[in-house]
């Protein structure tokens, strides 16, 4: 192997409710390592795709000062939630989630009716107060269905029925609402470039959209979903009208609840997929510009993962020649659907049948001898000698 070229590069996502995406590339470099040596250079690089650890991987690659401020969950009860803030001041970080992420209303029974986005908006409050020129706001994770108006009412716009009354928060008031009142929107909103970090593409309407695939997860049955549905597609018209913008034919509005619905077009907010943008933040594509192999991976490996996921955002960040390894603790897409994806294999960390809690336990270990077989199967094509072979050679 042509030793000018002999860099592994480890770039995961966390394994969500077991390990955050910084252990589990140690986890994955050690295991190369055991495997290799010092054969090659491994560099580690946790990644996150828009929802839980965005903020964390952004903040560490801007150098980031992380502040916590007092906002509302889902519901409007009171938390304190983190942000971040370059340290030149112009660049602030915003985790959706932090304020209303599903976890944080899992003590209670789910209210997908009411449940809405104005905590995340009164994040973004902060930080106009505060000065900055530019948001990344990563919006996974999410327990409201409200298209965005929660976010936008904290900001000062006014979402108004016939009667010019407003309505209610949450998806139980999108189908009321007859027009939008902008005049007492924040005065910096028009100065400062939103960019929103997706974890998924997902359509804002229809079969794939923002309330048929991720209603249920947010407690929603199937006469909520479709109510949800309606109301989202009742915004979408209103703001068509409005604006000139359609919003069901962008790609990835249907995420967190549709969150992006009203952040396009009537904040100029520009969408990219959160894997995209913590690369970007890292200079990912130089880091793997002459990899020989990259190890990527996450909990479940699904179609999901092709869908603005890490897994997807670093096989387009790859040079096409590189091949690249998912690590997950469940593969549920078959060979050729894998390789379809441009991924050379991907490998569960189950040694057998297990259920979660068992691989919970053991996830960092599992994920360190995985990695292992990876690098030694890598480096019996490869040529390079592995570090038992050295041993037995010396």
């Amino acid at each position: 192997m042509d030793q000018s070229r002999s860099r592994i590069v480890v770039a995961p996502d966390s394994f969500k409710g077991t390990r955050s995406a910084t252990e589990i590339a140690a986890a994955m470099a050690a295991g190369v390592r055991d495997a290799l040596g010092s054969a090659v250079t491994v560099i580690e690089c946790p990644l996150a795709d828009g929802g839980e650890g965005t903020l964390d991987a952004l903040a560490a690659s801007l150098d980031a000062e992380v502040i916590e401020v007092r906002t509302l969950d889902a519901i409007g009860r009171p938390r304190r939630a983190r942000v971040a803030k370059s340290s030149d001041g112009k660049i602030g970080i915003i985790e959706a989630a932090e304020a209303n992420g599903l976890p944080h209303v899992c003590d209670v029974d789910l209210q997908p009716m009411r449940a809405d986005s104005y905590g995340v908006g009164l994040l973004a409050r902060y930080l106009l107060d505060d000065g900055v020129s530019e948001i990344l706001l990563c919006i996974g994770g999410s327990a409201s269905n409200d298209g965005g108006t929660g976010f936008l009412s904290a900001l000062g716009a006014r979402f108004l029925d016939a009667e010019n009354n407003e309505v209610a928060l949450g998806a139980a008031g999108l189908a009321d609402i007859d027009s939008v009142d902008l005049s007492a929107l924040h005065p910096r909103v028009a100065e400062v470039t939103i960019v929103v970090a997706l974890d998924v593409d997902n359509p804002l309407l229809g079969p794939e959209g923002a309330a048929a695939v991720f209603g249920p997860q947010k407690g929603a049955g199937a006469e909520e979903v479709a109510a949800i549905d309606a109301g989202i597609e009742h915004l979408a018209a209103i703001l068509h009208a409005e604006t000139g913008t359609d919003v069901t034919a962008i790609p990835g509005a249907g995420a967190a609840g549709g969150l992006p619905a009203c952040l396009v077009p009537l904040l100029g907010a520009v969408l990219m997929p959160g894997s995209d943008m913590v690369m970007r933040a890292i200079g990912f594509a130089d880091l793997c510009s002459d990899a020989v192999l990259v190890l990527t991976g996450e909990g479940s490996f699904d179609s999901q993962s092709l869908r603005g996921k890490v897994v997807a955002g670093v096989r387009r960040a790859t040079p096409a020649d590189c091949p690249v390894v998912v690590i997950a603790g469940r593969v549920a897409l078959s060979p050729q659907q894998t390789r379809e994806a441009g991924i050379s294999a991907a490998l569960s960390i189950a040694p057998g049948p297990a259920r979660f809690d068992e691989l919970s336990i053991s996830t960092t270990e599992l994920v360190r001898n995985t990695a292992a077989h990876v690098a030694s199967m890598y480096a019996a094509f490869a040529g390079v000698p592995t570090t038992s072979a050295t041993q037995i050679a010396s």
